[in-house]
């Protein structure tokens, strides 16, 4: 399932029964006192593990850098630990690792984003790729977070959702950390946090008062391992979802472990 762990024969192998192969794009940035900086690639990864128990997947070695941090969706590029890149070289970079997982023999393929800086920009890296005569398809998950419908948020956010532009560090990655990583949550380091200002547009440099101390943009108390294995539910079963409809349920002989078992999600 991981390809960072699977040996060249073994990729060979998963791409020659036609296995999708998932690129989860993410970032190396700060996510509070609480969690960790790998965040933004651990949950993606996570999901995307999740969804290989009803879609037989290949993980890719995520990318783990993203572009710079925004201070109103991310807390900006101030805190020690965010390692960020410009666009171009995300473009670049994203775009190489499609040709040569496309090289590699797979012709499905998923880029899956978990960092909001990141996009607009991978687009252009499939489309690229495409025009370098990738031998592929490839589908574009810019957005991981399903339409729910209102009696979904009112269950989700019990006291209220607060949009997803204050979710960084807060109750939604804060949960899927809880049932994804449990071991990797400073639960004795969570802080409730916000900016002073929040508009509606951005302001450069940004002004200190769209900045939280901690970096926490909203209420991370409110997180509990039980919504965490909701929206992990939720978000595994759109991408299972957007890879049935691009590249078709996948066939018995599609199973990773190389056996006859159905996996129709």
């Amino acid at each position: 399932m991981l390809m960072e762990n699977m040996t060249w024969v073994e990729v060979k192998e998963a791409a020659e029964r036609g296995l999708p192969v998932v690129l989860a794009v993410g970032s190396t940035e700060q996510h509070g006192p609480h969690l960790p900086l790998a965040t933004d690639c651990l949950l993606p990864v996570g999901i995307a593990m999740e969804a290989a128990r009803r879609f037989p997947l290949v993980v890719a070695p995520p990318v783990r850098f993203g572009v710079k941090s925004r201070p109103l969706s991310g807390g900006g590029e101030s805190f020690p630990g965010t390692l960020s890149i410009s666009a171009a070289t995300l473009t670049v970079t994203v775009t190489d690792v499609l040709c040569a997982l496309a090289r590699s023999g797979f012709r499905n393929l998923c880029v899956y984003n978990w960092h909001y800086e990141n996009a607009g920009h991978l687009w252009e890296a499939c489309d690229i790729a495409m025009s370098r005569g990738a031998q592929a398809r490839i589908l574009l998950v810019e957005n991981p977070m399903p339409e729910f419908t209102k009696e979904q948020l009112d269950e989700l956010f019990p006291q209220g959702f607060p949009g997803w532009d204050v979710e960084h560090a807060s109750i939604m990655e804060t949960s899927l950390m809880y049932a994804l990583h449990p071991e990797l949550v400073r639960r004795d380091r969570i802080v409730d946090d916000q900016a002073q200002r929040h508009p509606t547009w951005d302001v450069v440099p940004a002004p200190p008062e769209f900045i939280p101390a901690s970096g926490v943009l909203w209420r991370p108390s409110q997180a509990t391992p039980e919504l965490g294995r909701k929206f992990l539910t939720a978000v595994s079963d759109r991408l299972v979802q957007a890879l049935t409809t691009e590249f078709g349920a996948p066939s018995q002989e599609a199973d990773i472990s190389g056996s006859s078992k159905a996996a129709n999600p």
